[in-house]
């Protein structure tokens, strides 16, 4: 239901250089398929407009890129640390991350210049991945300002431009689906208790009763009276500045006032329904972002270690993987890259505890604790040790 658009363009597809910045040759493909999604709609009525999901995409991201990523190959360590002249590593990972989450696909590009390596995050609502005629991914197209770059995938050496993250869905062969897609439903329903709570507030926190019109003959409101009534009702007794302000009523007039019922009360609770389920769907426990209602976990730190090893660890470890696999073709096959999660704060009471479960097994010698605890052998130290 959501989607680029699907109708042809005369704009020319252009040929990949180096960059995606650099447009040369021209190139035509066989085919395409539009992401099934309105990513702009996701971002403005969920990111842009919604606290909780602000915050869940922020949280994870921030904890994510903060997590270390090391290789002993110092061309990818550099890269790691430097990805390109603009970011930083956790600037890098930041913004990998938040797209991964906001549209359910993370693109990197990669630019070779001079023997030289630099790593881009591209946007996924400008990425769309074209296949051929057998239905298989073939490359990608990358448009912006109405132009159009080709990024063909290789088929010989493997090295392609473009490494494609993305999330698990049931319902396509090409993209990833979100977390914010799957909690639409309870973001909308939060938006629209904001909107219903703001509109409260407008008219004095309060429903405004029923002016009762009585009459001896039975005549209503002409329509003038009537039109006049109402604007000085909207100019005098709506908002916030104008909460209290007495009403004077003309002979005739009865007012009578409505209050609230218990239902119409209950929209708070709706609220952090609402809330705890887009938690869920970000893999967030509702403690953490502070929702009330939610005695899921014993206490904060457990919420928390919770959420660093269900959400954050799985999620860059995946990254790892992917990025590994994508710099073998570039760099070298043995090249690979290890999560440092013993240097996350986080999860230092579980290092502690694998450190003494490791340490007391007497039936492992130095080494295999070493390799156990994911550290590299000492040179010269015998097996037997």
């Amino acid at each position: 239901m959501f989607g680029f658009g699907q109708k042809k363009s005369p704009e020319r597809l252009e040929q990949k250089a180096d960059s995606v910045r650099q447009l040369i040759a021209v190139q035509t493909n066989s085919g395409a398929v539009w992401t099934p999604r309105n990513y702009q709609n996701l971002v403005r009525e969920g990111y842009m407009r919604n606290a909780i999901v602000y915050r869940c995409i922020r949280m994870i991201c921030e904890a994510a890129a903060s997590v270390p990523l090391t290789s002993s190959t110092a061309t990818l360590a550099k890269l790691l640390v430097e990805p390109n002249t603009d970011q930083s590593g956790p600037d890098f990972f930041e913004s990998l991350y938040g797209y991964l989450l906001l549209s359910g696909n993370g693109y990197l590009e990669m630019v070779s210049s001079n023997s030289l390596l630099e790593l881009h995050v591209l946007r996924p609502d400008r990425m769309k991945v074209t296949v051929d005629k057998s239905g298989r991914p073939s490359g990608w197209e990358y448009a912006v300002g109405g132009r159009k770059i080709g990024l063909p995938r290789d088929f010989v050496e493997n090295r392609n431009p473009v490494l494609h993250l993305k999330l698990f869905h049931p319902d396509n062969d090409h993209y990833g689906m979100s977390p914010l897609e799957a909690a639409a439903c309870a973001v909308d329903i939060h938006n629209s208790g904001a909107d219903w709570n703001k509109a409260m507030l407008d008219n004095a926190a309060r429903p405004s009763g029923a002016l009762v019109f009585h009459s001896q003959v039975g005549d209503g409101l002409s329509d003038e009276q009537f039109d006049r009534l109402k604007a000085e009702l909207e100019q005098s007794h709506q908002g916030a500045k104008n909460a209290g302000r007495p009403l004077l009523l003309e002979g005739g007039l009865d007012w009578k006032p409505m209050a609230l019922s218990p239902t119409d009360m209950d929209f708070l609770n709706s609220q952090h329904a609402a809330a705890r389920e887009i938690a869920l769907a970000f893999g967030i426990p509702p403690m953490l972002l502070g929702i009330p209602g939610d005695n899921t976990y014993a206490n904060y730190r457990e919420a928390n270690r919770a959420f660093w090893r269900q959400t954050i660890l799985p999620l860059v470890q995946k990254t790892a993987l992917g990025l590994e696999n994508w710099m073998q073709a570039w760099i070298e096959p043995s090249v690979s890259i290890e999560v440092a999660r013993h240097l996350v704060p986080a999860l230092q009471e579980d290092q502690t505890s694998l450190w003494k479960r490791v340490t007391e097994a007497d039936f492992l010698n130095a080494e295999e604790k070493r390799s156990l605890l994911g550290l590299n052998p000492v040179a010269g130290e015998g097996a037997d040790k």
